[in-house]
Order: C-alpha cells, then structure tokens, then sequence
C-alpha cells in the first residue's frame, strides 16, 4: 500500500496540480494586494473617501462604530468585504480567461501548422528513379 501511496504520490500530474495550487496561493496574495492597496483607494477617492472594507449593516445588537465592534455586538452583513472579493475575483477570472485564450491560440497554431512532408519509402525512391529513367528515353 506504500508504495502504491509513492507512485501516487510522485506521478507528474500531482506534482503539476501541487506546484499550481502554491503558484495560485501566491497570486491570489498578489491580486489582494493589487485589490487592497492599489485599487480600492482609487476607487474610494472616486468615490468621495468611501471605506469599503469598514462598510457594514449591523442587524443586532447595540450600534457600533466599526466592523469589528458590529460583529462582536452580533449579526453583521459585512458587504464591503463582499465587494473587495468579488473584485479580486473578477481580476483573477480575467487573468485566467487570458491565460486560457493564450494557451487556445497558441494550440490552434501548433494545429494549424503543415507538417513537413515524410521521407519517401524505398519504393517510392526506386519507383521515382525508373520513372526518371523512363523518362530519358
């Protein structure tokens, strides 16, 4: 059973996915990043200063200043959360999206592209050389 576990276990295509799922782990930090630092303070000076990582509807409990304090009064629909994630979803969908359309593009070409003719078979050479002949005559 253990070394059925290894070949599993080290068959190129788990170590593919296990090198995919560290390369994504690091770019979903990228994009929150992107998200966080870059892009929601944008939007929130076009916005006239709106926080959107404090913007909440508190539903019990005494009304509190901030997020944090919301939810420890109670209920809390933390909706400025929910926008920052949905935004750094739509930048990774796109990136995969245009990753995915590369990678299409570029199988289309490899499809598309004429194969070298093959080497003829000794007949044909024989064949060729008495036509050739032939055609001396």
């Amino acid at each position: 059973m253990l070394k059925e576990f290894k070949e599993f276990a080290l068959k190129g295509n788990m170590v593919d996915l296990a090198i995919g799922v560290i390369i994504g782990a690091a770019f979903g930090k990228l994009v929150d990043s992107i998200v966080a630092d870059l892009l929601m303070p944008i939007i929130g000076l076009v916005t006239g200063g709106i926080d959107f990582s404090n913007m909440y509807i508190q539903l019990a409990g005494a009304p509190a200043a901030t997020l944090a304090a919301a939810r420890a009064a109670g209920a809390t629909l933390a909706y400025g959360n929910f926008i920052t994630l949905l935004i750094n979803f739509l930048i990774i969908a796109w990136v995969l999206f245009m990753v995915v359309k590369a990678m299409n593009r570029l199988k289309k070409k490899e499809a598309a592209a004429p194969e070298a003719p093959a080497a003829p078979t000794k007949e044909e050479a024989l064949l060729t050389d008495i036509r050739d002949l032939l055609a001396k005559r």
